[in-house]
């Protein structure tokens, strides 16, 4: 009878042998096995939740009027939202970017004209500029003034005046030198992140 079963296994799949499968299942095993114990040491890679909840805000646009600046917290920095004045905006547009110390149109930085949204963090030292709040300080081009050592930034958020030597970064600008990393996700909302 097991001579009848080998040769119906010979005759059914030509050329492997009971060794050929039983090296096969082992290697199958054996690489699960591998992977199963592998994988708990590249989850602990991944960034920790609180990391991940930190990573991204999202914010209702919608209650912010006309000439209002609001400040959101974004991976522990502060983010100037500005909802621009016609004027603003004009004022912005009208710069000669050749003159600029930091060269960036306006159309380059904002998503939506009426809408500049910046890390309020300046560019030479770190301090927090002012110009968020009625009756601060916004310096001779009405954006924002950075008391520590005297920076100016214009309704763009550039650089005019003062020792900093770069525009205030879009959110996401400054790590990783590209694309502002935020979106808006209706006409009154944006996320950040």
């Amino acid at each position: 009878m097991a001579d009848v079963a080998q040769q119906n296994v010979h005759q059914a799949h030509p050329g492997e042998t009971r060794r050929d499968f039983l090296l096969l299942t082992a290697g199958a095993i054996g690489g699960v096995g591998v992977a199963a114990t592998i994988w708990p040491f590249i989850d602990t890679l991944n960034p920790a939740r609180d990391t991940l909840a930190e990573s991204t805000t999202e914010v209702d646009l919608a209650p912010v009027q006309v000439g209002q600046r609001l400040t959101v917290k974004w991976r522990g920095k502060p983010v100037f939202i500005a909802h621009r004045t016609p004027e603003e905006i004009k004022a912005a547009q009208d710069v000669d970017i050749s003159q600029l110390r930091d060269p960036q149109k306006d159309s380059e930085r904002v998503q939506k004209p009426e809408w500049l949204i910046i890390v309020g963090v300046c560019t030479h030292l770190g301090c927090i500029p002012l110009g968020q709040h009625t009756g601060d300080p916004r310096g001779q081009y009405g954006g924002w003034f950075c008391p520590c050592h005297g920076s100016v930034y214009d309704t763009s958020g550039r650089i005019r005046q003062g020792p900093a030597p770069l525009n205030l970064w879009l959110p996401g600008e400054a790590e990783l030198a590209s694309k502002a990393l935020y979106k808006f996700t209706s006409d009154t909302a944006i996320t950040i992140g």
